[in-house]
């Protein structure tokens, strides 16, 4: 169980509940719901009758084991068909922008391009060709070959990518235009967790970015911070990397 106590210690209990039913996909019992989750019997069968009466949980059989039940499915299924992705991942630009003082985006993945859904500046802002609802090459920007990493997630499957919206433009002289080139780059972001863009989309800038999958097995977005190369040394860099991905698993 979880060591931060939450205020309503009933709807605690019950969020736990669908917790560890949900990592056991064969259900589970209510002695071993509260062998896992050290609640009494009595506790959960209370918990579990709300749970059923609202159709988030599910007891084929009596004295059988429970199951998420399907609202619970519907809901997150709804939830994930009409999410506003930029509404969502707001927030946590809000939180980069602060922490950082520098420009941060958000994009989405489409063909071979990027799409920027979000930005927000701060008073160190810089001039780039990014706006929000522009456009530019996925392989040249830090968020779109954090997208292209991890929704082409082989060598294969990213040469492929490239040879089908070959040739890859190159808009600066640091730009990965080679196939080969470009699939060991990706086996080296998926390894790092982050990508990087050395001054492959305009000189003189920046970027480092890293995946948001929202529980999906494919990315549904990719968020950057992005700088002039003055002020993103190598150091500085790495460390944003390393921040980068602590705030999007907290997010």
């Amino acid at each position: 169980m979880s060591g931060t106590q939450s205020p309503v210690t009933s709807v605690d209990r019950a969020l736990l509940i669908l917790q560890e039913i949900g990592r056991h996909s064969r259900g589970m019992t209510i002695d071993e719901l509260s062998t896992r989750l050290g609640l009494p019997k009595s506790s959960l069968h209370r918990l579990l009758g709300a749970l059923k009466h609202r159709g988030f949980a599910a007891q084929p059989d009596p004295g059988g084991p429970y199951f998420l039940g399907t609202e619970m499915l519907a809901t997150a299924f709804r939830f994930y068909e009409t999410m506003d992705v930029r509404a969502v991942i707001h927030r946590l630009l809000l939180r980069l922008s602060e922490e950082f003082a520098e420009t941060v985006h958000m994009a989405t993945l489409d063909g071979a391009e990027v799409v920027y859904l979000d930005k927000v500046e701060t008073m160190r802002a810089i001039t780039m060709t990014s706006v929000v609802g522009g456009r530019n090459a996925a392989h040249a920007t830090g968020v779109g070959k954090a997208l292209l990493a991890w929704t082409y997630p082989t060598d294969e499957a990213i040469k492929a990518w490239a040879e089908r919206h070959g040739p890859l433009a190159a808009p600066t002289r640091s730009t990965i235009t080679s196939p080969a080139k470009l699939a060991a780059h990706m086996a080296l972001i998926r390894e790092r967790g982050y990508a990087l863009d050395l001054e492959e989309n305009e000189p003189s800038v920046r970027c480092v970015a890293a995946p948001v999958f929202m529980g999906k097995p494919t990315p549904v977005a990719a968020v950057s911070v992005t700088a002039l190369k003055d002020r993103m040394p190598p150091a500085r860099m790495e460390e944003i990397g390393a921040s980068l991905l602590k705030a999007i698993a907290e997010f």
